[in-house]
């Protein structure tokens, strides 16, 4: 890939340690929500030292409703950036904006589809229902249903993220997230919805990705070396060791979360292999395929979501993933 040079990426090296000389740098990592489960590992790696320990003093700013984290990293406000799936990478190659995805870490895309027990077996028997999705979603993912599995506009109602449309009527789908959406279902009307996580049917990008400037990459590849490596041995500890501390730092962070859904998270993630599958299992958390990523945006092409003929070598990096680092932390059984 080629690294450019911009102005907020200039802005970018600011934040490194200041005349003190400590060799310790402070690096700021925004969120693309609330604090969650889902931002469990780098939260770790804030609490047990991980990320001091190779040298960064991190602070995490949490995003939410009213908050664009990633036009503050573009503004040369922070070093890092959690991405959303490899779209969003894929657009900036588009727009000529130099943010690369140096970590994936989730191996699956956590996007469901929720049905009423007993109303779909498979992902195709969703086709026979009437399907909420919020309009980004119609735009994406939605995009890819029509074109690989037939899927119509026409079934589709609008997802106002309000699931009382779903729960009062058994013939409707929903989408959801695998910890929120079903969790929700449950606790609000007592029901145990089939759910259908879109990753298992062939949508296979990698999400919540880490992002960070070309300025960054260039300028200072060993505050990105430390922060990868340090978010994935966040994610071994969170996943299969003691999150409490982790929880701790979520709660303070966002008072609306509670304990027992930080478990429900945490369990989902594991249960369905959501951060520890497919190339991780062998080359670590955060891995990255380049063949897994050519193959999505082909069926992006396909699908219409995305322009043909971009360099999406632009959009990524390997050298930072891969290693294995952390892979000690997970137990043997």
């Amino acid at each position: 890939m080629e690294l450019k040079r911009t102005a907020a990426g200039a802005a970018v090296l600011a934040l490194a340690a200041g005349a003190s000389g400590a060799e310790t740098q402070k690096a700021v990592f925004g969120t693309n929500w609330l604090a969650q489960a889902e931002h469990g590992g780098f939260y770790q790696s804030v609490a047990d030292g991980t990320y001091e320990a190779c040298g960064l003093e991190v602070e995490i700013m949490p995003g939410g409703p009213q908050v664009n984290n990633r036009a503050l990293m573009l503004a040369g406000r922070m070093d890092f950036h959690m991405g959303g799936d490899m779209l969003q990478a894929f657009n900036a190659v588009a727009e000529d904006i130099p943010v690369t995805v140096v970590g994936a870490t989730f191996q699956k895309h956590p996007q469901v589809i929720l049905a009423h027990p007993g109303k779909a077996e498979t992902f195709e028997d969703l086709k026979d229902l009437t399907l909420l999705i919020g309009d980004n979603g119609f735009t994406s993912y939605y995009q890819w249903m029509i074109s690989e599995y037939g899927f119509t506009s026409e079934q589709r109602e609008p997802y106002t993220f309000n699931p009382a449309p779903f729960i009062a009527d058994e013939n409707k789908g929903m989408q959801g997230y695998l910890s929120s959406e079903p969790y929700m279902v449950e606790k609000e009307a007592g029901i145990e919805p089939e759910v259908f996580l879109i990753a298992d049917a062939g949508f296979t990008s990698y999400a919540t990705t880490i992002e960070t400037m070309a300025e960054t990459l260039e300028e200072r590849p060993e505050v990105v070396e430390c922060f990868v490596e340090g978010s994935a041995k966040g994610w071994y500890t969170y996943l299969y060791g003691d999150p409490s501390a982790a929880n701790e730092l979520i709660l303070a962070d966002n008072p609306d979360m509670t304990p027992d859904k930080l478990a429900y998270a945490r369990e989902k993630m594991k249960d369905w292999g959501i951060v520890d599958s497919g190339q991780a299992l062998e080359d670590g958390i955060m891995a990255m395929d380049p063949a897994m990523i050519e193959d999505f945006y082909a069926k992006m092409v396909e699908a219409g979501v995305v322009e043909a003929d971009l360099d999406i070598e632009q959009a990524y990096t390997t050298e930072f993933v891969n290693k294995g680092v952390g892979m000690e932390l997970k137990p043997a059984n």
